[in-house]
């Protein structure tokens, strides 16, 4: 699977059938060449576009299905968010 396949997918947490956004970047371990994370940015403040506070950091080992259009994740929210 490509990078580019990855962003066209929804990232969805099965937790609360939120649907959290596309994958902007991953995390690589260089060491081993393992996908250690998802990084997928938060809701924007202004019409959900600006000013992005937070992006979510999804551990690899928190990825539940891989389907062909959407990421599903299992995670809570609260832990996940990292500030921009």
């Amino acid at each position: 699977m490509r990078f580019s396949d990855f962003c066209e997918k929804e990232v969805v947490n099965v937790n609360d059938c939120k649907c959290l956004g596309n994958v902007r970047d991953i995390e690589i371990d260089t060491e081993c060449g393992e996908v250690t994370a998802l990084i997928v940015p938060g809701p924007g403040k202004y019409w959900g576009l600006f000013c992005k506070d937070f992006e979510f950091c999804i551990p690899w080992c928190n990825v539940v299905k891989i389907g062909p259009d959407i990421i599903l994740v299992n995670l809570d929210e609260k832990e996940m968010k990292h500030k921009i």
